[in-house]
């Protein structure tokens, strides 16, 4: 297995058309329906990052800013953000498209978390991430506070323990 990889490696695209059995009585598309399948693409971004099987370790707070209509094509994209021992996090942005209408918007965000497994189901080993672009640099630097917010939150790191959230708190009370 290659021991580093660049962040475009691992970019996913998935296109999901939204008919009548994805939505709700007022024809919106189901928020489960969209976690699913943005599970999906999150899964295979990770995937084609670390060269394994992988599987959901946590999804951030999912944000629904704009409803997806029936009839509305989605377009998911997922990127690993940053490498760390076992996991990968991930983030997606989904787009909705009304095509008769020519309209494209933002409608979620989140980031996922993945850890890489082997043939036993035991954890392994994955690839380092070389972020490229300037916007991929940030998102990297960033990772370090959000897996240290999702380690505090779930109870596995003490908040005392997180030094990165600290600095950041430090710095933003400075400000």
């Amino acid at each position: 297995m290659s021991q580093q990889k660049f962040a475009r490696e691992s970019f996913t695209i998935m296109n999901e058309l939204v008919l009548p059995n994805d939505t709700n009585p007022l024809n919106n598309l189901m928020g489960g329906r969209l976690l699913h399948w943005m599970d999906i693409a999150a899964a295979i971004s990770a995937q084609k990052h670390c060269n394994r099987i992988v599987v959901t370790a946590s999804v951030d707070n999912v944000s629904f800013k704009h409803p997806i209509k029936l009839g509305d094509v989605i377009s998911i994209e997922a990127q690993v953000t940053r490498a760390f021992n076992t996991s990968v996090e991930v983030r997606l942005t989904v787009w909705a498209q009304n095509i008769p209408s020519a309209t494209r918007v933002k409608s979620n965000e989140a980031f996922y978390t993945f850890v890489a497994i082997d043939e036993q189901g035991k954890t392994m080993a994955v690839p380092r991430l070389i972020p490229e672009t300037a916007e991929e640099q940030k998102l990297y630097d960033e990772a370090l506070y959000r897996r240290e917010l999702r380690l505090v939150l779930a109870g596995k790191l003490k908040p005392k323990d997180a030094k990165e959230l600290q600095n950041l708190f430090k710095e933003v009370v400075k400000d």
